[in-house]
């Protein structure tokens, strides 16, 4: 299932993203490399960033989310989990 992960940054966001920034994509590297990460990256108005993953439940992507080294560190504020359909481009 896919399932967007909104991360919202908090008032110390832009200060902390490029120390934690290191620890964040580690913690992502299994996942891509499993072709779990489907997009990823900040909005670039600097409110947070987006994450869709392929993840087996909901409860595997909040885990994900909330153990994430911008939310353990305070990057983000808050995390928005959804499950999301894709339409396009149409999946086979």
């Amino acid at each position: 299932m896919l399932f967007v992960i909104i991360g919202h940054d908090g008032p110390d966001g832009a200060a902390l993203r490029p120390k934690v920034r290191p620890a964040h994509l580690e913690n992502l590297r299994p996942l891509v490399s499993a072709g779990k990460v489907k997009i990823a990256g900040p909005f670039t108005d600097g409110s947070g960033s987006l994450i869709i993953v392929d993840m087996e439940n909901e409860a595997a992507a909040i885990a994900f989310a909330n153990s994430d080294p911008y939310t353990t560190s305070g990057v983000f504020a808050r995390v928005e989990v959804k499950p999301f359909r894709q339409v396009f481009p149409e999946v086979a």
